[in-house]
């Protein structure tokens, strides 16, 4: 029997179904070897010779495999069909032949499938091919560029910026996008402008919304009207006239539907319409290609195979009639810089099969495979056309003209089944208009525009991350006519919304860095080192990360430049169609960048910090309203600012410390993580402080008398935002006495190491009874009665005997080797548990999100960590002491 390899348990379960008692299919489990992370490991002094090491954990599996050869001298390369999968298969033969599992007389063939279903399977069985060596080389370039930046910028980063993680090459640009996005929405100076609505009513009784567009005979632009003032004149020159519908012009329309999913739109529709991640995403689609449904997930092609799309337009037939079928098939190009090896779209294998058909468990996955099925049917159906209609209402002197849009739908076309999110808010011309005639009146309508104004406020601001929708009422001004139905609105320039991860990746891929397979884990990694931080489905950076961005713009700027790192992308893509020699580019980008790092390397902290400060200082010291030095510490009035460092991360701090304790984070006062006075509790300063744990309040500073203030860390699920100072000065006098129990003595509750608990002490008791809160509010909250009842069960059940075992958040199946996967919540956060293994999930990691691939990851992980410990070496026993006996001299 020939043996397959595939890299997934779960993908070689599937195919063996396929090929059956003929084959034996069996698992690498990802890549089998990587490069050591030490030096020398790509010895740029030789011709950049890599050297590879199979790691702890696919030992095992390279071992059963070189075991199924010795039954059956055939070896058959089945990875997935892009640059990593084609890497797999080449280690594979490298390693299988260096332990002679692969001797001169064993065929060893590769064959890709875009999608693993029986035809699929069949086919590439019957075309087999040599592993694609200019993709291998491919993936060597990528690997030793990743590994020399990385082994080599992050000690740098280590002794320069202490608190910095690491540098990568792809990791280091799309953090520098998210810094620079940040520094963008810092420096916007908003300018105010205003907008007149009214809302009007035809004589059939239908109200209509329109905007003043023409005031005083002339064309309003946007800033026209600047003031409050001119805002309110423009209101009353509108309630004073007559209007009269001047023109009604209607204009046929049509859209179009999108193309078919590549990995990139995938990914970001996934967020717009779920809010799921990038890896969320990934992880999903990994699922369902290995199960058969949807073809290959990572790819930049959104081409459809004829048959593919003969078998949608059947089915679109099939479900809404003939008129949703367009008389010739769409075909679709594709429009990315530098497209990776031709591989179709993203698209079900059967397009018969809707999400209800195939009873998916898993919430992702349903969801996800919905939104690929709908998404590809749309592709191929008619276009929606519709009606646009632009009415212009005016009044007869021609002074004022307000005009409403609006459109209606002729027909629904590809709209039925699928509509594309969408980034930005939706369009005014969206609106319905009721049915309106020219040169008949409008009148005001009796209603009021609030409400609506209010709502419209609401969306712009869950849309573009603008101020909610009260703060835009209180921050703005609303000037109303006396029947309510004319109102001006204030309005002030937004800044670039910060990103997503779905703007984030589309960003990336227009600029051309990275690729369909990097997008999940670059955005994950910035994540994992902390340099950015996920609030709202909005990507936010840390301190540290533009602390990290800053230096490596001033220091390596070339290497973090979007061009310079697209331009290597397109080389790369050379080297994979045959067309460059990798060990050139590699040479070429070492000669400069080892210059850069050993010219680097040479510095002081001092004269980093110094060129970063000077950088930064813009940001870091904006000029202040009174006019005084920015530089000047607002604690002291004596020390100046200087921008520092910690394991944390920059901050900027009084150079008078320790006799000075001011600092505030590098984005500058009221910025996320600073330090807030939150008032006065006697003579006693309060603050809101940030430190190595997370947010706390403090009483006071410290002196020489007092070095450590009282202190108290925020609870879990307080938000540091929502602080003030009657919050902080509960934290601060807790224990909070809850009342004197019904036996004697007091009830207290507060927080500890494990979370928010009681504790009381009846007289005859030696020692204090301790019963856990649930939730964190309970401290504060709590009354008597359930105070006394929930003690009174701890002393029922002090160690919780009898309690029934606890229930997983999540059950996942069985492992490969035997033994149910589960997901659990712990003392200290979920974990994925097998056996006698117990992996942590990674921070921030929904548990009702983990998919079966990611446990495997982390159970092989952590198994690997425990058999790796060394054990203490055994105490030897101590030596015997000996007594030297003395002959008695007689």
């Amino acid at each position: 029997m020939p043996v397959v390899v595939v890299e997934s348990p779960a993908k070689a379960k599937t195919i063996n179904k396929y090929l059956g008692s003929d084959y034996t299919v069996l698992a690498s489990y990802g890549h089998v070897r990587d490069l050591p992370p030490k030096d020398g490991s790509v010895d740029t002094d030789n011709d950049f010779e890599m050297k590879w090491e199979v790691g702890n954990d696919s030992r095992k599996h390279v071992k059963a495999i070189a075991d199924a050869l010795k039954e059956d001298n055939a070896l058959i390369l089945a990875t997935d069909p892009d640059r990593e999968g084609e890497a797999i298969s080449w280690h594979l033969q490298e390693a299988l032949t260096k332990r002679r599992s692969i001797k001169k007389d064993t065929p060893v063939s590769r064959v890709t499938f875009n999608a693993i279903t029986k035809d699929a399977v069949a086919e590439a069985m019957r075309n087999p091919r040599q592993v694609d060596m200019p993709l291998v080389e491919a993936y060597l370039a990528r690997r030793a560029l990743d590994y020399l930046v990385g082994f080599n910028l992050s000690p740098v980063l280590w002794r320069k910026l202490p608190g910095a993680k690491s540098a990568g090459r792809v990791q280091s640009v799309c953090l520098r996008l998210i810094v620079e996005r940040e520094m963008e929405i810092e420096a916007f100076n908003a300018q105010e402008y205003w907008s007149v609505r009214a809302l009007l009513t035809t004589p059939r009784g239908q109200d209509f919304e329109a905007r003043l567009t023409v005031l005083g005979g002339d064309k309003l632009d946007k800033f026209d009207l600047g003031t409050e003032t001119a805002a309110e004149l423009a209101v009353q020159a509108v309630a004073s006239r007559d209007l009269f519908v001047q023109s009604v012009e209607a204009k046929p329309a049509s859209r179009n539907p999108s193309a078919p999913f590549m990995t990139s739109t995938l990914q970001q529709e996934a967020s717009r319409k779920f809010g799921m991640g990038a890896r969320q995403t990934m992880s999903a689609a990994q699922r369902l290609y290995e199960a058969g449904y949807i073809t290959y997930m990572r790819t930049d092609g959104i081409d459809m195979a004829p048959e593919a799309v003969q078998a949608a337009r059947a089915e679109i037939e099939t479900r809404y009639g003939a008129n949703y079928v367009p008389s010739k098939p769409r075909i679709y190009k594709n429009k990315a810089k530098n497209a990776q090896e031709a591989h179709e779209c993203i698209r079900p294998t059967d397009m018969s099969r809707d999400a209800s058909s195939l009873r998916l468990t898993d919430d992702d996955q349903r969801k996800l495979y919905d939104l690929i099925w709908k998404r590809t049917l749309a592709c191929q159906m008619e276009g929606a056309r519709l009606e646009r209609t632009t009415v212009d209402v005016g009044s007869n002197d021609r002074q004022v003209v307000l005009r409403a849009t609006g459109q209606v739908m002729l027909f629904d076309g590809f709209m039925r089944v699928y509509e594309e999110g969408r980034d930005d808010v939706a369009d005014e011309d969206d609106k319905r208009l009721p049915q309106i005639m020219q040169g008949e009146a409008a009148s005001f309508s009796g209603n009021s525009l609030r409400g609506q104004f209010e709502k419209t406020a609401k969306d712009s601001a869950d849309v573009l991350e603008a101020a909610s929708a009260s703060d835009m009422m209180k921050n703005g001004t609303a000037v109303l006519s006396a029947d309510q139905s004319v109102l001006a609105l204030q309005h002030h320039t937004l800044p670039p919304p910060r990103y997503t991860e779905a703007t984030l990746v589309k960003k990336m891929e227009e600029l051309g860095i990275g690729r369909p397979s990097t997008y999940a884990s670059v955005i994950t990694t910035i994540q994992d080192r902390e340099y950015v931080r996920k609030d709202k489905n909005r990507l936010h950076p840390e301190d540290k990360g533009r602390i990290v961005t800053i230096f490596l713009l001033n220091f390596f700027r070339q290497y973090v430049g979007y061009e310079f790192t697209a331009n290597l992308e397109a080389q790369l893509d050379d080297v994979s169609a045959g067309d460059g020699d990798y060990k050139d580019i590699l040479g070429k980008f070492w000669r400069d960048f080892s210059a850069a790092i050993s010219e680097t390397s040479e510095l002081r902290i001092t004269e980093v910090l110094d060129v970063l400060d000077d950088a930064l200082a813009p940001q870091l010291y904006p000029p202040r309203e009174d006019g005084s030095d920015p530089r000047v510490c607002p604690k002291c009035g004596q020390g100046q600012l200087h921008l520092k460092t910690s394991r944390t991360g920059g901050f900027v701090g009084c150079g008078n410390y320790p006799e000075c304790t001011y600092t505030r984070p590098i984005a500058g006062e009221g910025a996320d993580g600073d330090e807030r006075l939150l008032g006065m509790d006697g003579e006693d300063e309060i603050h809101l402080k940030a430190g190595r744990f997370g947010p706390y309040v403090q009483r006071g500073e410290p002196t020489p008398e007092n070095k450590k203030p009282p202190r108290a860390s925020l609870p879990r699920g307080w938000s540091k935002d929502d602080m003030d100072l009657e919050k902080a000065l509960v934290l601060l006098n807790l224990p909070r006495v809850i009342g004197v129990h019904p036996d004697g003595g007091e009830i207290k509750s507060n927080f500890g190491r494990f979370g928010p608990f009681l504790m009381h002490q009846l007289p005859d008791e030696e020692k204090p009874t301790y019963a856990n809160l649930k939730d964190p509010n309970d401290v504060l909250e709590i009354g008597m009665n359930r105070a006394v009842e929930l003690l009174a069960e701890k002393r029922a059940n002090p160690r919780g005997r009898g309690r029934a075992a606890a229930k997983p958040i999540k059950e996942l199946g069985d492992h490969p080797d035997g033994g149910a996967i589960t997901v659990q919540d712990g003392r200290y956060g979920p974990y994925v548990k097998w056996e006698k293994v117990n992996a942590t999930l990674p921070k921030d990691t929904d548990p009702t999100t983990v998919t079966m691939e990611l446990a495997l990851q982390l159970i092989t992980e952590k198994a690997a960590k425990k058999t790796t410990k060394k054990k203490a070496p055994a105490k030897k026993p101590a030596a015997k002491k000996t007594t030297k006996k003395t002959a008695s001299k007689g």
